[in-house]
């Protein structure tokens, strides 16, 4: 089996990349990327045989495509902005695909996957991805489902790549279409900063206020949740505590509009230009408290009793008593191992559908928690009675 790693050089894909070469029977890990002293660096770094390196611009199409042949699989890192193009490469080629961010671009491609034979998965990092099998995971127990609340907490600097500064301007971009909760059958678009809800994370995190965000659990889990006759899905979301204020007077303020400004007759978005400062600063590249943290809330009934059940994960700490999770790594590890893990699965033909996939359909989760387990990534299930028992219409 032979692999590429599309977007390799970037911090997050390179830790899916190193999770390749530690734990797959891949034959050949291609890291491809436009930036090529980093890419070739990373390949130095792995100091392993099956490791190579591309150099690949995805707004080269044609190029893009031929170099993506005869790759059984094609793990893409890209940024959001960029998902739609290399998915348009992805599906030309012939390969299987997978991504991390899963906004939807994807979607006009699942034609020609299945034209090919080939499966498409976008969105399986650890939220969206883990979350969604950790959801299904609960409600698999449940004879019909009342809410499912997804949450989680990245603790991460706000600027150590560009393209985590794009998904933070992205998520509370104040003209977002995307930012919806599924209730009682409807989509219902919500403002920034929307309903705001305590959630208790696991130390060393704490308690939490977490806000809506726009991202791929409400709507895939609103389909394959729907036999359930699921009435609410929420997923929401939070930074560290300086991080979310920054943003919140950002937006209080009207910059996330990134209207334009002249600085020294030069046009520039004002977003633009603190986006810039903060990938540059001490301030965008540093946090006191790193890590992951998933928080998944279900309330349902089983056998005419109304239950809740809540699921979350612990990881090896960031404190520098394990070694490869110190600080930053502690945060890029859960992200890029699930993405790692998925495409091995899909391309050993664990996934039997063809076309563009939701991770419901794709993946067990009991399958997923085990793989996790080996990294020493855990799950842990609270299973509380709510009430005596409730009248199940018929």
């Amino acid at each position: 089996m032979k692999v590429l790693c599309l977007g390799g050089a970037g911090r997050i894909c390179r830790e899916s990349i190193l999770d390749l070469v530690q734990y797959s029977s891949f034959e050949k890990i291609t890291v491809a990327d436009f930036n090529e002293t980093e890419g070739r660096a990373i390949v130095e770094s792995l100091n392993d045989p099956r490791v190579d390196f591309v150099q690949i611009n995805v707004r080269d199409h044609e190029d893009t495509v031929n170099k993506m042949k005869g790759y059984d699989i094609v793990m893409d890192g890209t940024t959001i902005t960029l998902n739609g193009l290399s998915t348009a490469c992805i599906a030309d080629a012939g390969c299987h695909g997978i991504n991390l961010n899963g906004f939807g671009a994807e979607d006009a491609y699942h034609d020609l996957f299945q034209k090919h034979n080939k499966t498409c998965v976008p969105g399986f990092g650890m939220t969206p991805g883990v979350t969604q099998m950790m959801a299904m995971h609960a409600a698999g127990q449940m004879d019909t489902v009342e809410s499912v609340r997804v949450s989680h907490g990245a603790f991460r600097p706000i600027a150590f790549s560009r393209s985590i500064t794009e998904t933070t301007t992205y998520e509370y971009d104040p003209l977002l279409p995307g930012r919806v909760v599924y209730e009682n059958g409807e989509f219902v678009q919500v403002p920034p900063f929307a309903r705001p809800r305590e959630i208790v994370l696991p130390e060393p995190y704490g308690n939490t206020v977490q806000y809506i965000i726009p991202h791929a659990e409400t709507k895939t889990l609103a389909v394959a949740l729907a036999h359930k006759n699921v009435q609410l899905i929420e997923v929401r979301g939070t930074w560290p505590a300086k991080n979310m204020q920054l943003v919140r007077a950002l937006y209080d303020w009207g910059f996330m509009r990134n209207d334009a400004i002249s600085v020294n007759g030069k046009e520039i978005g004002i977003l633009d230009c603190i986006s810039e400062y903060l990938f540059h600063s001490t301030e965008g590249q540093e946090t006191e408290l790193y890590g992951y943290s998933l928080h998944v809330e279900i309330i349902g009934v089983k056998d005419g009793r109304r239950v809740q059940h809540v699921l979350y994960h612990t990881h090896p700490a960031s404190d520098g008593t394990v070694d490869g999770w110190e600080k930053l790594r502690a945060y890029t590890r859960n992200v890029g191992i699930p993405m790692a893990i998925a495409t091995e699965l899909i391309a050993k033909g664990h996934v039997k559908k063809t076309g563009v996939l939701i991770p419901e359909d794709a993946f067990e989760p009991a399958e997923i928690f085990a793989e996790l387990e080996k990294r020493g990534i855990f799950m842990h299930e609270e299973i509380t009675q709510l009430d005596e028992s409730v009248q199940v219409a018929k």
